[in-house]
């Protein structure tokens, strides 16, 4: 199992450590052509408006959407969850969009308002310790999106598919449960791409 982290901003060799910790072999991405290689991909936190148009410039926005489309899981962790959201609030064009989720970037204020909080995530047992930094919020979601986590009824991790979002860092934190459900999600499609190709 060969997860990539997009490696054009943000905090790449944190994320590769987590899924080294979780059996996933982790590599960072900064060419289209080694989407081919991967069965799934995190798009890590950062600038979303850099980070978009880095994406548009060295061809990502197509390959992803490509990448997407043949099942492949995606995480999008922070400003990856705006890349990944299909509507952005005071935003007229979205970037990916792949998730039926609407977000607002900074919504949790700027660097200094950076702050950690225990969430209850769905399907795991003990709090999860998130990092927030000029964090964004997942205002509303669309048909066949989960939510997983919320914070004064904000909500902060959601899931559609093959596809996973949350407003915070999880690699920022020693806990890797939630690089471990992306670990699965990727299984499992494996699983389903190869009978697939089987049938």
């Amino acid at each position: 199992m060969k997860i990539g982290v997009l490696a054009l901003q943000g905090a790449v060799s944190e994320h590769l450590d987590m899924l080294g910790r979780v059996g996933a072999e982790g590599t960072a991405v900064k060419k289209t052509e080694q989407l081919a290689d991967l069965d799934g991909v995190i798009i890590p936190g950062g600038e979303s408006t850099t980070i978009g148009k880095l994406m548009r410039t060295f061809g990502f926005m197509e390959a992803l959407r490509q990448f997407s489309a043949e099942g492949k899981p995606i995480f999008g962790t922070c400003a990856g969850a705006i890349i990944i959201a299909d509507e952005i609030a005071n935003q007229e064009e979205a970037h990916l969009g792949l998730m039926r989720m609407r977000v607002a970037r900074n919504a949790f204020g700027r660097q200094r308002e950076s702050f950690e909080a225990d969430l209850k995530i769905k399907g795991m047992d003990e709090p999860f310790r998130a990092v927030f930094i000029r964090a964004p919020i997942i205002e509303s979601v669309g048909e066949g999106v989960e939510v997983l986590a919320e914070i004064n009824g904000q909500i902060v991790a959601a899931r559609q598919g093959h596809l996973l979002a949350c407003s915070f860092h999880p690699e920022l934190t020693d806990d890797p449960r939630l690089h471990a459900l992306f670990a699965d999600m990727v299984k499992s499609s494996q699983s389903t791409n190869a009978a697939q190709q089987l049938s």
